[in-house]
């Protein structure tokens, strides 16, 4: 999770002196619509990787009832997070903790839960590291909890578009372990982590957000 990648948002320039991800700005919106029609009024939410801390920021705002964890592995974004964090000055943002989600063993210790968000990740990462992700993140869970992914996924076997067809191409040039995830095995992964039923929704650009809960 702390590879450098050279990603559409890599260069991009900064509004506010702080890293900055045109996408996050982009995608908060739709992202938090579906958010809201499954978060808790009230609760603790983790969020997984939370890279430049621009939708910890949007959603800690947008669910003030909802105490917000971010976390990441690299130092560097850890920082800027904490910048963010800082200069929005959040009642219910907590500063961001280390955490390496791809490692086993993560998830009984952030035990209870009421939601863990992963937002453009595992597209990043190799499938025996989203497996651990996704085999850990329901131990973060409590019971009735949700866990929400966002990102871009092969559907039906096959990418598309054909910018999803260049990203990917571009992603696996870089690394050929890593790429898009087909949503079915995504699917088949959080049922075997005893989490369901998966509903997707879909999302600008040809995304899809999966949201599945833990049983009662």
């Amino acid at each position: 999770m702390s590879r450098k990648l050279d990603l559409p948002d890599s260069n991009a320039p900064s509004p506010d002196g702080l890293p900055f991800a045109p996408s996050a700005a982009r995608n908060a919106q739709p992202i938090g619509d579906v958010l809201a029609r499954h978060f808790p009024a009230t609760g603790r939410v983790l969020e997984l990787a939370s890279g430049t801390g621009q939708h910890a920021v949007a959603f800690a705002a947008r669910f003030p009832g909802l105490i917000w964890q971010p976390t990441d592995l690299a130092a560097d974004r850890l920082a800027t997070i904490a910048a963010r964090a800082a200069r929005a000055a959040l009642p219910n943002l907590r500063a961001p903790v280390a955490l390496d989600a791809c490692a086993p063993g993560w998830g009984a210790g952030w035990a209870g839960q009421d939601a863990v968000v992963l937002v453009n990740l595992l597209h990043l990462i190799s499938d025996p590291a989203a497996a651990t992700l996704l085999a850990e993140a329901p131990h973060a869970l409590a019971r009735g909890g949700c866990l929400c992914l966002y990102g871009p996924f092969r559907q039906e076997g096959r990418l598309v578009s054909a910018g999803d067809r260049a990203f990917d191409a571009h992603l696996r040039a870089q690394d050929p372990a890593i790429g898009y995830k087909d949503v079915a095995w995504v699917e088949a992964q959080l049922h075997a982590g005893g989490l369901g039923p998966v509903e997707r929704t879909a999302m600008p650009a040809g995304n899809l957000m999966l949201v599945a809960r833990h049983p009662d």
